[in-house]
């Protein structure tokens, strides 16, 4: 008897924990999020001429048809998950992984081989590490100002802009530490771009 009391004690205590956890909770969150946050709680959408373009907080690649790097715009960091918000993941490559060598070999060429012929003195020693490593999630948004200083070079030759122009636009879509202390300032990306095109 004491057994069949306990027994149905946790099994109503379940039953209300997952009432008011799994099904309660996330929906009052979910309804104050839509209404105190409404582009936030709907993936902060980038909205041109009334098509979404991409999200101001996931990553997107600004590829040619050949899937190389379209050379108009500035390009995101590495992604593992090929910018895909619904399989978000890191590299897990650690530091003496013989595929983290060549990985990495391979960016730097990569990158390298994008922005020399606009910037003749770039050297290994100048790529910031963001250009060749993925973030955390995979679909980091942001790119370093070094990065982009560094990108502003082939962007202002190939889109006939002056150098001074396009630096002043990575330095207005440069979003600053997180309450001031933390983090690094980050370029986003795709605002960059969008604003690149207007």
């Amino acid at each position: 008897m004491k057994h069949t009391k306990e027994l149905i004690t946790a099994t109503l205590a379940i039953l209300v924990l997952t009432v008011v956890l799994g099904l309660a909770y996330p929906l009052v969150m979910t309804g104050i999020a839509q209404v105190a946050f409404p582009s936030k709680a709907n993936g902060s959408q980038v909205e041109v001429d009334g098509k979404v373009v991409g999200s101001r907080l996931i990553a997107k690649a600004f590829t040619l048809r050949d899937g190389k790097p379209d050379p108009r715009y500035f390009q995101p960091r590495p992604s593992q998950t090929d910018y895909s918000a619904t399989a978000s993941a890191f590299s897990n490559r650690g530091p003496n992984s013989a595929a983290a060598a060549v990985f990495y070999r391979k960016q730097l060429a990569a990158y390298l081989a994008l922005e020399r012929p606009y910037d003749a003195g770039l050297a290994k020693a100048d790529v910031p590490v963001d250009a060749l490593t993925t973030s955390a999630s995979g679909v980091d948004p942001h790119i370093s100002k070094g990065n982009a200083t560094i990108q502003a070079h082939r962007i202002a030759a190939v889109r006939h802009l002056p150098l001074a122009r396009v630096d002043a636009l990575i330095a207005a879509h440069t979003d600053g530490r997180f309450l001031g202390l933390f983090g690094e300032p980050g370029v986003n990306v795709l605002e960059l771009n969008l604003a690149l095109d207007r």
